[in-house]
């Protein structure tokens, strides 16, 4: 791996370390919202009561949890850059009794497992952030077993996902951000149509599917919605870090205004939509 890739990696590590508790705070919430991004690729996955699930990137446990629970049988092994993610992981895995459940920090791009050890690989809401895409890809396959379903969520177009547009488009109308380097990883970097696609193929997978699945971030006002995106996110915290006391106000003020056209029946409602590809080995 190129010292670029280890210091994005490295940088990567400390930042989820850091927002660790934030997460772990709004956990609850989290898990609800992402649910159907899991559900989705469960679904796909093809598990049976003795599968040997890995979750890579699972953060704070999800969909491993979710797999652990439908194979009794078998194991998962959730894994993500941060210790202190895995922490919680851990934590949620012990308050619902998961017994075939464990974790390991490790890099996506150089995973510490055998070849073929695996009947299902999931990754949800990971690729966009990885170094290097096409290196994860080829360690999912590599890892999987002959014929096992590789599932991965990633985020669709900003103008389909306004949870994180409300308040990250506010930010950058009020904030000079210089622009990330082309291929980057960033929120809404697997979002090209086929690019996802083409990584699966290129890594020697087939009958790879694409489904487009749609969900709600709900929250009870306007207000939790920003200190969530502030405890959770950050990428608000540094665009808000370059604005002074001023803009700082203006920006929150906008994003609440904002944040109030999606009230609906008394609570705030904002869409969030991803892709779900799947392809086996």
């Amino acid at each position: 791996m190129s010292t670029n890739l280890d210091q994005i990696r490295d940088q990567q590590r400390d930042t989820w370390d850091r927002f660790s508790a934030g997460w772990k705070t709004w956990d609850r919430l989290v898990l609800s919202w992402l649910a159907p991004f899991g559900a989705a690729m469960i679904r796909q996955a093809d598990l049976h009561d003795d599968s040997h699930v890995l979750d890579v990137a699972a953060g704070t446990g999800e969909p491993g949890l979710t797999a652990a629970a439908l194979v009794p049988r078998g194991r998962v092994t959730v894994t993500d850059l941060s210790q202190a993610m895995l922490a919680v992981a851990a934590e949620n895995a012990a308050r619902r009794g998961l017994r075939n459940f464990d974790t390991r920090p490790c890099d996506a791009g150089a995973l510490p497992f055998d070849d073929a050890s695996f009947d299902a690989v999931l990754c949800r809401f990971g690729f966009m952030f990885f170094p290097d895409i096409d290196a994860a890809v080829r360690e999912f396959a590599r890892v999987a077993k002959p014929n096992a379903r590789i599932c991965a969520a990633v985020w669709g177009a900003p103008e389909k996902n306004p949870w994180a547009t409300t308040i990250m488009g506010t930010i950058a109308r009020d904030v000079e951000m210089p622009p990330p380097p082309p291929g980057s990883p960033g929120l809404f970097r697997c979002a090209p149509e086929g690019l996802m696609r083409s990584a699966f193929a290129a890594a020697g997978l087939h009958d790879i599917t694409e489904e487009e699945v749609s969900a709600e971030m709900v929250h009870e006002t306007p207000e939790q919605y920003w200190q969530f995106m502030n405890d959770i996110a950050a990428p608000v915290v540094a665009g808000l870090a370059k604005a002074d006391a001023e803009t700082a106000e203006r920006i929150r003020s906008e994003v609440l205004d904002l944040a109030r056209q999606s009230i609906r029946d008394g609570k705030l409602g904002l869409m969030s939509t991803a892709r779900v590809i799947v392809g086996s080995r």
